[in-house]
Parts: structure tokens; sequence; C-alpha cells
């Protein structure tokens, strides 16, 4: 089985840049203990077992310094330990500085690998869930500063909670030129109610109506610690049917999903839920939907 997994994440607790690695707290991830270690291309390899990677995109680990993190991945990718890995850089910036430009400009010139930007934007009423603690979208200086991606040719990884898809809406609408990655199906986070499951599913087709989103499937384990492919299918197929197969790609959040599930269950999963897709729809939302948004 051939892939191109569109969200990794690599680390190395040594040089200090990841200090919620180095002091687990149980949060929305469980008890995240396991993954507090050094975690790189060869781990991922290894970890990969049947699966045959054909590229992975690195996205930001939240990062103290996150210019450093990506000088330390550009090290990665030329000493060429692990050939094709990561593929992409997607890097770390806070749109919110007044040096957002200068931030941008340097992590382009660290790697020609650098493809586009996350900065992570969950907002929630319950501090379990909660990651940022403000509302990013509704600062004039964030986004003044998130136009300054099309000048650096970026794309934009989004990560938020349903809650905000119709800000993100938004922001797209105003942005044409920006593409735009919905992270993790759209975090359905609120599922005790059918309101919770009516604002992801609308936020969801709000968003696929902006011809400059596309959509990542991924990181389902995170809310779904005990997820099977029966839990895992309504949300799958929901999310393709609403972006289309053009506008989707399978991807595994690891090693963060790895508390959850191993490498090859997670890809695997995913394939005996798409099970009836023709030929041409696996090869897209396994392989070139990643190559051609994120540039490989």
């Amino acid at each position: 089985m051939q892939v191109i997994d569109p969200h990794v994440h690599f680390w190395n607790l040594g040089q200090g840049n990841q200090p919620w690695l180095d002091h687990p707290s149980p949060n929305l991830l469980g008890d995240y203990t396991p993954m507090a270690r050094d975690y790189g291309p060869e781990d991922l390899l290894v970890d990969a077992g049947d699966i045959e990677l054909l590229g992975a995109v690195h996205i930001e680990a939240d990062a103290v310094d996150p210019l450093a993190e990506t000088h330390w991945l550009a090290g990665r990718i030329e000493e060429g330990r692990a050939p094709r890995l990561p593929s992409a850089l997607v890097v770390g910036a806070d749109l919110s500085r007044q040096d957002a430009d200068e931030q941008l400009a340097a992590q382009c010139q660290a790697s020609e690998k650098v493809r586009g930007v996350r900065q992570i934007l969950n907002v929630h009423a319950d501090p379990l869930y909660d990651y940022v603690g403000r509302h990013y979208m509704g600062e004039p200086t964030w986004c003044a500063n998130f136009a300054l991606l099309a000048r650096y040719e970026l794309s934009f990884d989004l990560q938020i909670y349903p809650s905000q898809m119709s800000q993100a809406a938004r922001l797209a609408e105003d942005h044409p030129e920006v593409p735009i990655i919905l992270n993790h199906a759209g975090m359905y986070v609120d599922r005790h109610h059918m309101t919770g499951w009516r604002e992801w599913r609308d936020g969801l087709r709000r968003l696929a109506a902006c011809d400059n989103v596309s959509l990542k499937l991924s990181g389902f384990g995170m809310l779904d610690h005990h997820w099977t492919v029966g839990s895992l299918r309504p949300l799958i197929l929901e999310a393709i049917d609403a972006f289309g197969v053009d506008r989707s790609m399978f991807a595994s959040n690891f090693p963060v999903d790895s508390l959850y599930a191993s490498y090859p269950t997670i890809w695997k999963a995913y394939a005996e839920i798409v099970v009836d897709a023709s030929s041409s729809e696996v090869q897209a939302l396994f392989v070139e939907n990643a190559r051609r948004i994120y540039r490989l």
C-alpha cells in the first residue's frame, strides 16, 4: 500500500524546543507520556511497517522556537539518513506579531522545502480542549499578516474546532489566493448533542464552498481514543462528501495518533472505509492530492 503522508511530526527533546513533551500533562490526548521521546524520520519508517511511504509532510510541532525547528529539520534532510523524509515542511509562525513578515522570510530562507505555515487556532470553552485561549482570527494584526502568506507563496494549515468554521470561511473568502488546508477533519469535538454534529457538518460545507480550502482526514484518535472502523466511517464519508475526492487527503498525525493505533492499522482502516472507491479516487486520496496540494 503506497501513501504520501501529509501530516507527521518529528522532534528531538534534547533541543528543549517542545516543553509540552518534557513534562507531559494529561489533556485532550489523554496520557501522552508514551510519545514523549525523540521521534525522527527513521522512526517513522520503522513504524510504517508494510505501508510504503512515498513522501511525508512535516507539520510544525508547537516549538518554542519555530525557526530553530526548521533549521533542525533542514539539517536532517541534508544528512539524507531517511530518503525523501520529510518531503516538505509546514512551519510555525505567529501571525499576531509585528515581525510576522520577518518570521516568514526567515522560514523560507531556512529551507527550500518550506511550503506552508501552521499556527494552531483552537479555542474552546472547556479548558481541556482549549489550545490557545484567544481568538486570533478576530485580531486585526493577525488578519493583516495572514495576507503575507500569498506574497511568500505559502499555504496555511488550519487547525480549529467546528464553532470557528464560519469565521474561518470568511477568512478564506477574504484571501482566495492563499491555499488553506483544514486539519484533522475539522476536529468534531462536541459529540454529546445533535447541535455539535450539525455545527461540524454544516461548518464543513461552509468551508468547502471556498475553492481555496482542502481537507486533511487525520487525527481522529485525539477525540476518539478507542476508535473503530465503524466509528470513523460516518465522519470520513461525511467529510469527503462535503469536500469531494479532489480536495480530500488521508494523513496519519504520527506519532500523536500512535497513542491509539499502529501506523499500518490507521492506513488500512482508511482503505477499508473507501474500499468501494475507484482506483483513481483511491490514488487521489492516498497519494496525488497530497503531492499536488503541498507541491511535492
